[in-house]
């Protein structure tokens, strides 16, 4: 009997959760714009707000300081685009962050330089620290980039304690929580984030919208105009039944974290495995994600890995999804000094609705799959 293929590919993106394929449809269903002030207008505006206070919820500050956006991409641009338009001139993003925030820096007309991480990906605070003690003021209010965990490892960064070494500098710290809302608790308050960014595709609603929260020494400089849409933060009218879907996405996210936490065994156990056939765990030493497992297996390129356990049904991908058609070194790998392991990683993750048995077929497949390698490996010797 054939196998149904398995998804382990949730850091991509996940499956709309049925709560929110249930508000989305409701939404379709209705006619108003938020910014009318008639009954359909009003009944719209309600909507949004009450998904707002659920995203509050979730990542912590009031549904106030919530700006909803098309998705995280364009979060991370409001945040880091904000701080250069309010005077940050010289730019810290970590070697690990998403191409989002590497690749609007570059082009951002600030100077930028990169806080380097340790052998687990762990950010060096240290570095930062000195960094940050001799800055020039020329260089305008220190920006801080550090994202709450990487999208590829799953390791989870000391932010809390980088936003203290940040203030004490009066600057500004920028956390991409897209990846950890939804699989760890998160307060961006607690963690002293000045801007924090979040992606409804990843926690379980609809792809396409996104925003992020910002506290009290953030000042957000509106980067499309045109409109006083969310709060004269952001212009054009909100995408009403996608903010439906956040907000059910939200709330069901919040009741899943305990069950989120669970999966660090199976996927602990998938790693053991694994491990067993050679291959290396990346960001072991580090806490990390429940739901996020990084390999790397000399000799084992990573295209062909996940085009052999595509074969075999098993989906996972090779590092970020958004380069994906790009056969290159992770360079969340390289910056942990990996070498020529960073062209041979592979990240298996998990989401709200992975079962023990999809990471048991992972570990199965990869191990079938690296046995063959190696017995080929043989006939040629």
């Amino acid at each position: 009997m054939t196998q149904s293929a398995i998804y382990l590919d949730h850091n991509a993106t996940t499956q709309v959760r049925p709560e929110a394929v249930a508000a989305v449809s409701r939404a379709l269903t209705e006619v108003g714009n938020p910014s009318s002030v008639h009954a359909a207008g009003r009944k719209a505006r309600a909507v949004m707000e009450a998904a707002r206070e659920a995203v509050a919820a979730l990542v912590g500050g009031p549904a106030s300081t919530v700006v909803f956006t098309s998705g995280g991409a364009e979060a991370n641009a409001l945040a880091l685009e904000s701080a250069v338009a309010t005077g940050s001139r010289r730019l810290i993003v970590s070697a690990i962050e998403h191409a989002t925030i590497l690749e609007t820096a570059k082009v951002s007309g600030a100077a930028v330089e990169v806080l380097p991480v340790d052998a687990d990906g762990v950010a060096d605070l240290a570095w930062l620290a000195e960094r940050l003690g001799r800055w020039d003021a020329a260089d305008g209010r220190p920006f801080v980039a550090l994202m709450l965990a990487n999208n590829e490892t799953g390791v989870i960064q000391p932010v809390a304690a980088a936003s203290e070494i940040v203030r004490a500098a009066e600057g500004w710290l920028h956390v991409d929580a897209i990846q950890a809302v939804g699989k760890i608790a998160v307060d961006s308050r607690a963690l002293g984030a000045d801007t924090l960014t979040f992606s409804g595709h990843k926690l379980g609603a609809p792809q396409g919208i996104g925003g992020l929260t910002f506290g009290p020494r953030a000042t957000l400089v509106r980067r499309q105009h045109g409109g006083g849409h969310e709060r004269g933060r952001r212009a054009g009218t909100e995408n009403g039944p996608g903010i439906a879907g956040l907000g059910a996405a939200a709330i069901a996210a919040r009741a899943y974290l305990e069950t989120a936490a669970a999966q660090a065994a199976w996927r602990d156990a998938a790693a053991e495995r694994v491990k067993a056939g050679g291959a290396r765990v990346v960001g072991e030493g580090a806490a990390r994600l429940p739901n996020t497992l990084c390999l790397a297996r000399e000799g084992f390129d990573s295209d062909l890995q996940v085009m052999t356990l595509d074969l075999a049904g098993v989906m996972v991908s090779a590092g970020s999804a958004c380069s994906s058609g790009k056969v290159k070194a992770s360079h969340v790998l390289t910056a942990m000094g990996l070498g020529d392991l960073a062209a041979t990683s592979l990240r298996v993750s998990g989401g709200w609705n992975t079962t023990e048995a999809d990471w048991e077929r992972f570990a199965e497949a990869w191990l079938e799959a690296s046995h063959r390698l190696a017995g080929r490996r043989k006939e040629l010797a």
